[in-house]
């Protein structure tokens, strides 16, 4: 695996790519493809949260923890699925807040895309995943570039928006600097705890709020279907 990037996240990331970890991580990866086993999201996909939201244009970060499994599923945004693929529970829940929040109407699809294009991070923690096996690439590197990219983001930028959704999301706080940025925690939009402190929890209002006194754009989160 070498990393095709966006220029921005390639100046930032190209010594982490020589790193032991990075290595080890791409020999599991080589590994498991070998094996025949399939990983998600397509090869061409495992970075598209940094393709399509290049470093200068991140205003808010929303943290997932591994791609989907199911086939045709994972894009490489977190909590996304391209258009045609039936919406996840999580991501239906996110959409319901959405609604309730802002009054936008639910999509049809459920490829967030077009929030990547607005300046919104999409960052699963780990970026591989085999075929029907939740979890199945975590603890093999690439917590660590991803924790290596949330410290990078919290030190060189300013005002960001943090979204940390459930218990695991809430443990990269620690990496955050709560001094330069407005860090959004909730209940994890799953169907197992949605009611328990994410519907209602109106992230998407505030971050638009906190942008706008930071003389940012505010994001359209508004999706269109088609």
């Amino acid at each position: 695996m070498t990393p095709e990037l966006h220029a921005s996240w390639q100046a930032l990331l190209q010594e982490e790519f020589s790193k032991p970890y990075f290595m080890a991580l791409n020999h599991f990866l080589v590994q498991q493809t070998e094996a025949g086993k399939t990983i998600y999201p397509p090869t061409d996909r495992i970075f598209a949260a940094l393709n399509f939201t290049p470093l200068d244009k991140v205003k808010v970060v929303i943290l997932g923890q591994d791609p989907y499994h199911g086939a045709q599923q994972a894009n490489g945004l977190s909590f996304s699925v391209n258009k045609g693929t039936a919406i996840p529970p999580s991501l239906k829940n996110i959409f319901k807040e959405m609604q309730a929040d802002l009054g936008c109407p639910a999509p049809t699809h459920g490829d967030l895309s077009a929030w990547a294009a607005e300046g919104v991070l999409l960052l699963n923690a780990v970026l591989t995943v085999n075929a029907a096996a939740a979890a199945s690439h975590q603890n093999k590197g690439w917590e660590t570039l991803t924790d290596t990219l949330i410290k990078t983001l919290s030190h060189q930028k300013t005002n960001l928006v943090f979204m940390l959704w459930g218990n695991f999301a809430k443990g990269k706080k620690a990496l955050i600097n709560a001094d330069k940025h407005l860090i959004l925690e909730a209940a994890h939009p799953s169907p197992f705890s949605a009611y328990q402190g994410f519907m209602g929890c109106g992230h998407f209002s505030q971050a638009n709020r906190y942008l706008a006194t930071k003389g940012k754009g505010e994001i359209n989160w508004a999706l269109a279907d088609g």
